[in-house]
Formats: C-alpha cells, sequence, structure tokens
C-alpha cells in the first residue's frame, strides 16, 4: 500500500482518480491544486504524485519545479490534456518522470503508477507507532504487548487514517470516501459499525481512543493530545 497524492482541479475527475488508486490497493490523499499540495506534502509523507498540468493557483509545472528545487525526489505522474512535444519535455525538464493523456485510460494510469513505485523502491507508509500500540500496514496488524491482531482491511484503512492525522476530526462522508470509494454503495452507518468494532476491539487500550465529535464524525485521541 503506497500514499499516493492527487492533485486535481477537477473534483469529479479528482474523486475518480482516487477511487481507482484505491481499488488497486493504495491509500489516497487529494488536493485541488499545486499550493495546497505543497500544504499536504509538508505533514505527511507520500510515495507518489499524480498532477493534472493545468491547475490554478499553482499548475503542475511549477509544482514539479518547486519540488525539485527543494530536493523532493518523490515521482511524480503528470496528467495533461496537451500532447505537443515541447510541453511534454518542458515537463520532463521540470522534473517529472512520467506523463499521461487526458483523459486518461484508467488501467494505463494503475500500470504506470505500479511502475514508478517499483523504480523508486516505494513500499508505502511506514509503520505508525502510537504510545506502545504499533500499526504495520504491509501487515494489516496492530501490535501491543507482544501481540498482534490482523484487522479486515478497511478496520485497519480506518484506524491508521484516523491514528495519523490525531486530534483531526473527520465526517462519515470523508471517511466513507477515503476508506471505500466515493463510488460505494455503503451507507455512512457503515463508518459507525467500523468504529464501532475497533472500539471493541481496543477497548481499555491507553495509547488511543476513538471519539465522536458531536454534529461532525470521528477523531483519534492519542497521548499527545488533550480528550
Amino acid at each position: 500500500m503506497a500514499r499516493i497524492l492527487v492533485v486535481e482541479d477537477d473534483r469529479n475527475a479528482n474523486r475518480l482518480l482516487c477511487a481507482v488508486l484505491r481499488k488497486d490497493g493504495h491509500e489516497a490523499l487529494s488536493a485541488a491544486d499545486g499550493r495546497e499540495a505543497l500544504g499536504i506534502l509538508d505533514g505527511q509523507h507520500v510515495d507518489l504524485i499524480v498532477s493534472d498540468l493545468m491547475m490554478p493557483n499553482l499548475d503542475g509545472m511549477e509544482l514539479v519545479r518547486q519540488l525539485r528545487e527543494a530536493g523532493w525526489d518523490v515521482p511524480v505522474l503528470i496528467l495533461t490534456a496537451r500532447e505537443e512535444a515541447e510541453v511534454l519535455h518542458a515537463g520532463f525538464l521540470a522534473g517529472a518522470d512520467d506523463y499521461l493523456t487526458k483523459p486518461a485510460d484508467l488501467k494505463e494510469l494503475v500500470l504506470r503508477v505500479r511502475a514508478l513505485l517499483r523504480r523508486a523502491g516505494a513500499t508505502g507508509p511506514d509503520r505508525l507507532v502510537v504510545g506502545a500500540t504499533v500499526l504495520d500496514p504491509t501487515q494489516m496488524t496492530v501490535e501491543r504487548a507482544g501481540a498482534k491482531t490482523v484487522l479486515p482491511p478497511k478496520e485497519f484503512q480506518l484506524l491508521f487514517k484516523l491514528l495519523s492525522n490525531p486530534g483531526r476530526a473527520y465526517t462519515r462522508m470523508q471517511l466513507l470516501d477515503e476508506i471505500w470509494g466515493w463510488d460505494t454503495e455503503s451507507a455512512e452507518a457503515t463508518v459507525n459499525v467500523h468504529v464501532n468494532r475497533l472500539r471493541s476491539r481496543f477497548a481499555g487500550c491507553g495509547d488511543f481512543e476513538i471519539r465522536t465529535v458531536r454534529g461532525i464524525g470521528y477523531c483519534a485521541e492519542t497521548g499527545g493530545h488533550g480528550k
């Protein structure tokens, strides 16, 4: 499971790309333009970026240029409706690793993403340590006091998401979109069911707690965040 940032100002296209990447087993983050993408990169590890070329505020070309000038070597796959050779050459000179013309063939997108990840040796998010609790994305396990619990994929992804951003409240719809995909037929109640299962599994765990945020949804509290 790799963490991939999709930078696309078209909301529907962004959600589609994220859904396709999640279906292929990755964690997908979303940004509406290059400026928002830089903000996300300041606070989170990302294994690969899939970016549109033409966007407001900060376009894909300038995003790549700024990343390379700052020393970031994260692979970047550019999506563009422009096929002129000079545009593509400029993208590679700026530091892009690959490109696809829009509308992108989704199967080809998945294959190119896999190839870029292999080339970069990306292994996805590192293990997440919360107090004495360790979450391992490669095995989808939670280890506490020497005992490992293997979680179903959705439960693990939900717990990993919440614990990766302690103190941040997510709506049920946000969690449904990010974990199950925007095209899921599941209802928001599905999130409630999975949260209750996690609470039951880890009742009494002193390292974290999943709290209900009235009128919003859920957040995780850890030892470093007040309740």
